[in-house]
């Protein structure tokens, strides 16, 4: 906890093995984690049996989750959506048992080289029927903008929160997925502001898309949490650090270049909440 703000992140990223995931989020002074995978396998992917013993797991260890970090709509648009809404339903079922009301998810890959726009009608009605389950469910649906799916610019992603935002839909800010879609951070962020629920931290070059920690990159990082905390956010700032092959570690590190290896999962995740940090001891 960092005044009314609360860091999360993605845990899988420092190792498969639960085990390791809370040693390092401890070692950090962490206590939420945004799951997604566990053991080596999708958390959606366990019986609701198992996810009680992770469960169990957590709360013997004083951690608990920001949000399920769900594949939830991250299909293509022309794929099956029965089985689909299925693994949603199932989905909701383990956000209840985790005791998070978030679920992280998606508007649907497009497919390649066609405009978003002749799907529109077919991603609104997909995305009807999460919200519908999501207020049925009393659950919170957190629209992620993500490459190459329909909400993926500032301007889908408006359509889509006009379209759907309530009590139980409502947005999460990724930095370096609008950098990488050449999309300008600030303008997004000025267009979906008051949507926006949850934020997710990584940053990234528009020039080679490359993944850096926050504020080494051009999404705007600091600038656009200082807004966010001057108009009163008080929600998840979640680490998601995709930075195991980032080449800029040597100068991020006192004798960085004397490592002589790809970065850990411990190291990029430490890497990037320090980053973070940085950012948020100066504001």
């Amino acid at each position: 906890m960092v005044g009314n703000i609360k860091i999360s992140g993605f845990a899988d990223e420092i190792a498969e093995d639960l085990n390791k995931q809370i040693e390092v989020i401890k070692k950090l002074g962490i206590s939420y984690i945004e799951m997604r995978g566990v053991n080596g396998k999708p958390l959606v992917e366990y019986s609701l049996e198992e996810v009680q013993e992770i469960k169990k797991q957590l709360d013997r260890n004083g951690i608990r989750l920001s949000s399920i970090g769900s594949p939830i709509g991250k299909i293509n648009i022309t794929e099956d959506f029965d089985v689909h809404f299925e693994l949603y339903k199932k989905t909701v079922e383990i956000a209840k048992i985790m005791e998070t009301p978030y679920i992280r998810m998606f508007s649907f890959f497009i497919p390649s080289g066609e405009e978003p726009e002749i799907y529109k009608n077919q991603v609104f009605e997909r995305l009807k029927s999460f919200v519908d389950y999501a207020v049925q469910e009393d659950v919170i649906l957190l629209h992620e903008n993500e490459k190459e799916i329909y909400g993926d610019n500032a301007k889908r992603c408006l359509e889509i929160m006009e379209q759907f935002s309530g009590e139980h839909f409502k947005a999460v800010f990724d930095f370096a997925n609008f950098v990488q879609c050449h999309q300008d951070t600030k303008e997004a962020y000025e267009l979906l502001k008051p949507y926006i629920e949850y934020i997710h931290i990584k940053d990234a070059k528009t020039e080679s898309g490359m993944v850096v920690p926050a504020g080494y990159g051009d999404g705007h990082v600091e600038e656009i949490l200082e807004n966010l905390l001057q108009n009163g956010y008080e929600g998840f700032l979640s680490l998601e650090p995709h930075l195991a092959d980032f080449t800029g570690f040597d100068a991020l590190e006192q004798n960085g270049e004397q490592k002589g290896h790809k970065m850990s999962g411990e190291e990029a995740y430490t890497t990037a909440y320090d980053a973070l940090r940085k950012i948020l001891d100066r504001l």
